[in-house]
């Protein structure tokens, strides 16, 4: 797929991967940007960014959460700027800890954004893209959509979960011309991971690398986008040899509370 000329709506895009997937947009000629997160501020400094490659940037202030909000919300930029072309789902949140200290309100919080509040926009946004017969959906899910890993029990469960989510889509949507991937990344050099504990031996992406090779996936038409040698030897490895690759990885985790 060539980006330039499209409508992209990117979520998350405040910060981190979001942000640099944006400016790789901007970069590459879209027509008009969509940004979405909670902090207005923040995006409001993205959309400066954007701006300055001479491409259209809206600030979208929203709560995933708020599933009436976010209609109303798509509603509106649909009918203002034209049909959304590309979704990127890059929202999510993470939490670590050990399983048996786990608060149950963090877990709340990665299901309600990672899963729940990713699939109510993309239902909204899917729903009018299928009336167009036309549309890209890329739900960036993470290395722990493949290989589950200690002390990230629920983050993996929602990143599993949206790899599973992915491929259903791509099966049910690919009848109204609507191609949905998955966007990979390993360990990712961002405000969340810096709140993480790094699991050893894991060498740190940076959300440009993530960006390009979005911009590749798209243009190569790749269902999964796995971001780095490492994404791919820890995939091919834990095929190969599950029991060793859980050994590996329950070594390479950080003690927890």
């Amino acid at each position: 797929m060539n980006v330039r000329g499209k409508t992209a709506l990117i979520t998350g895009a405040s910060r981190g991967i979001g942000r640099a997937i944006a400016l790789e947009l901007a970069q590459q000629g879209v027509k008009c940007l969509i940004l979405v997160a909670r902090d207005l501020e923040r995006l409001n400094s993205v959309s400066l960014e954007v701006e300055s490659f001479g491409i259209e940037a809206v600030s979208l202030p929203l709560d995933l959460s708020q599933t009436v909000e976010v209609n109303i919300a798509i509603a509106q930029v649909w009918r203002d700027f034209g049909p959304i072309d590309i979704l990127v789902n890059c929202a999510g949140v993470a939490h670590q800890s050990s399983f048996l200290r786990s608060r149950f309100q963090d877990v709340q919080s990665e299901i309600e954004v990672n899963l729940l509040g990713m699939y109510a926009i993309t239902r909204m946004v899917a729903r009018r893209m299928a009336v167009l017969r036309n549309g890209r959906i890329v739900n960036v899910s993470s290395l722990m959509g493949k290989v589950a890993a200690p002390t990230m029990a629920t983050y993996s469960a929602t990143k599993f979960a949206i790899v599973g989510f992915t491929q259903a889509l791509r099966g049910e949507l690919a009848a109204y011309n609507i191609k949905v991937s998955a966007l990979l990344p390993s360990l990712t050099d961002t405000d969340m991971a810096h709140d993480l504990e790094w699991f050893r031996w894991v060498a740190m992406m940076t959300p440009k690398q993530v960006a390009k090779a979005l911009i590749s996936g798209l243009e190569r038409e790749t269902p999964e986008i796995l971001v780095g040698w490492q994404s791919h030897l820890a995939v091919w490895g834990h095929r190969l040899f599950p029991f060793l690759m859980e050994k590996i990885l329950l070594i390479a985790a950080p003690k927890v509370g």
